[in-house]
């Protein structure tokens, strides 16, 4: 059997256990092989295996095509995802109370199996957070997140920006986050944004939960009183978050953040910025140096998006920011969209 790929999957392969042999083509070959049946009154086709290949073609790696995708539309002030993982053709220990294809009518027991999907790339993140959380016991879980994210890379094996398997094209903050999780560097991320309880309740009322709904999830017999949290935090946007989603009101709009930022390294150091600025948006943060006497230590800047042009109405655009001491890369994805598109994506 030849399983072609539906425009909706795209280039998606994923190592599906079959009863008889198989083999899954993208879209693209699946097209081509459809012509040359309907072309040949007796098409033939093999199977060769190759066995393992390594090395930069095709690249890796890709955001699967099935990922969840932004923006968030209930806070899109709040990039989502934050980040990718593996998760596609994850060779993993199997249970021997259902066959590898879960079917009944499959007899066959095996020890490991080839699974893909998100109940995949979830441990993988929760395990780095587990290595973190022991190699930094004092670390906060908005700690680990933000140096899960921060430390991520977006460039794959090839040099280019990690690909879409849905589309094929570049992805974008909305599919890929933050970037590919990068366990080691996330170890030693230099600097860190810090949330606290508070914060989130913040958040919370920021989006329009009422002090009832968010008393459900805070357990803790709090009466919420968001009309005083508010004055902390006025949109969901100034929440201390390791990226930056804005969403201009008018073509000639500014929006301004304040984010505060501590220092885990081992010791003083000065970070500088570098920013690179969506099509359409001048992007500027002051202070641009962030000097750091000592560990722990905490500091603030304020960023400010300013609308200029709206050259790309049908599409958000993206950028991004980087603190950098010379060693770390402290790097947040900007995202920046306009009402009126943001009510279409609705």
């Amino acid at each position: 059997m030849i399983m072609a790929n539906t425009a909706e999957s795209g280039e998606e392969l994923l190592a599906d256990s079959h009863l008889i042999p198989a083999t899954m083509v993208g879209e693209t070959v699946g097209n081509k092989i459809r012509k040359y049946i309907a072309s040949d009154l007796s098409p033939t086709a093999n199977i060769v295996f190759r066995g393992t290949v390594i090395g930069p073609d095709p690249a890796s790696p890709k955001v699967a095509a099935f990922s969840s995708r932004g923006p968030y539309l209930h806070a899109p002030e709040i990039i989502k995802p934050d980040v990718i993982a593996p998760g596609v053709n994850i060779l993993a220990a199997w249970s021997n109370e259902s066959a590898p294809t879960d079917l009944e009518i499959d007899p066959r027991r095996v020890e490991f199996n080839i699974i893909s999907g998100t109940s995949m790339a979830c441990p993988h993140v929760s395990g780095l957070a587990a290595l973190l959380k022991k190699a930094h016991p004092d670390w906060s879980p908005a700690v680990i997140k933000s140096a899960l994210m921060t430390t991520a890379y977006n460039v794959d094996n090839s040099g280019d920006t990690i690909r879409d398997l849905a589309t094929g094209d570049e992805s974008n903050p909305f599919a890929r986050g933050s970037g590919h999780v990068d366990p080691n560097k996330a170890l030693d991320p230099g600097l860190v944004y810090d949330l606290q309880t508070v914060d989130y309740i913040a958040f919370l009322c920021s989006v329009g939960y009422s002090p009832q709904q968010i008393a459900i999830v805070a357990r803790d017999g709090t009466t919420v009183n968001c009309s005083a949290i508010n004055k902390k935090l006025a949109s969901a946007g100034g929440l201390n978050y390791p990226s930056f989603s804005v969403v201009f009101s008018s073509d000639n709009d500014i929006v301004t953040y304040n984010r505060e930022v501590k220092n885990v390294g081992s010791g003083p150091a000065t970070y500088e910025v570098e920013v690179s600025s969506p099509e359409g948006v001048n992007v500027t943060v002051r202070p641009s140096k962030l000097v750091f006497d000592s560990p722990g230590q905490s500091l603030s800047y304020e960023i400010a998006f300013v609308s200029i042009s709206r050259s790309k109405a049908d599409d958000f655009v993206f950028g991004s920011i980087s603190w950098s001491d010379g060693v770390h890369e402290v790097r947040s994805p900007v995202a920046v969209g306009w009402s009126l598109k943001l009510s279409a994506s609705i």
